[in-house]
């Protein structure tokens, strides 16, 4: 029972490291002061005063005892490594058990460079879907408008060519060619539209320019309107229009053909020979113009 007692706590000393260094002195004044403190004359209503007073005359007699005092302080000592390795066994424990916790939580936590990449790639691939619907909306929008497109520009140029076999049979002898120079009042599509449809309903005019002349095709609606607006349309005095039908060009003369000694006729005009008989027709009309400017102004 006295193995477990801490004596200098009995004195009401300090135990441990302090107390193994107290002198006899010390323990003596001790055990005076308490025995007067604990004596049973002096505790008469207490029951366990005789017993408490002989604790404190045994833990008197252990400390005055030389080896049994030091054996006390050794077994003190003893407790107090054994409090101490456990306490720190508790803490090695504890940082243990708090970096297991924390290696655990890290080897679930998400890795941060792998959920960046995760993230970079969905967003690559929706950005790709995108990509993909947007080509595929403007493609779909370019079919759509393509077949128009494409028709026009194949109008425009089987009109811009000129060639008479972009014109079936029937439609070419409803086509007029129409000339003028590149000086005074320039013509345009619908000037010329309302000059023809003096003579009849107009389909189609479509103009073509060069450096020094310009010149249209006019589709009239019908065979007799063609006629009657040939050589019978002027236009504006300062710059008069040659209008001459355009028909398919003559195939050369065989060897059993003979051939016509008279001057080229207006259906077989092509080539240099046609562009030749424009120019001096169109002379002839600028050159009565001329003298009907004159005329206009002399009798003014």
């Amino acid at each position: 029972m006295e193995v477990e007692v801490d004596h200098y706590a009995i004195l009401g000393l300090p135990s441990g490291e302090e107390g193994a260094k107290l002198s006899d002195k010390d323990i003596s004044k001790a055990y005076r002061s308490k025995a007067l403190e604990l004596h049973p004359d002096k505790r008469l209503d207490d029951p366990n005063a005789h017993e408490n007073f002989q604790k404190l005359k045994t833990s008197y007699e252990i400390l005055k005892d030389e080896k049994a005092r030091k054996l006390f302080d050794d077994l003190l000592r003893v407790k107090r490594e054994k409090v101490q390795r456990r306490s720190q066994q508790d803490s090695k424990r504890r940082k243990m058990m708090s970096d297991l916790e924390e290696r655990e939580r890290a080897a679930f936590a998400p890795d941060p460079g792998t959920e960046s990449r995760h993230e970079e790639e969905r967003i690559a691939r929706k950005l790709r879907e995108e990509i993909v619907r947007i080509r595929a909306m403007h493609a779909g929008k370019a079919a759509n408008a393509a077949p128009p497109l494409q028709k026009e520009t194949t109008r425009r140029k089987e009109s811009m060519s000129g060639g008479e076999g972009a014109l079936d049979k029937e439609k070419v002898h409803r086509v007029l060619k129409v000339s003028w120079e590149k000086f005074g009042e320039d013509y345009t599509a619908q000037r010329l539209r309302e000059l023809f449809e003096q003579f009849g309903e107009v389909e189609d005019v479509v103009i073509k320019s060069s450096k020094k002349k310009s010149w249209a095709l006019v589709v009239m609606a019908s065979k007799d309107a063609a006629v009657a607006a040939t050589g019978t349309v002027c236009g504006d005095l300062s710059n008069p229009l040659l209008v001459l039908p355009l028909q398919p060009a003559a195939a050369f003369p065989s060897a059993r053909e003979p051939v016509e000694p008279d001057g080229p006729k207006l259906s077989n005009l092509v080539g240099a020979g046609y562009q030749a008989f424009e120019d001096s027709v169109l002379k002839k009309l600028q050159k009565v113009c001329s003298i009907m400017k004159h005329v206009f102004f002399l009798i003014l």
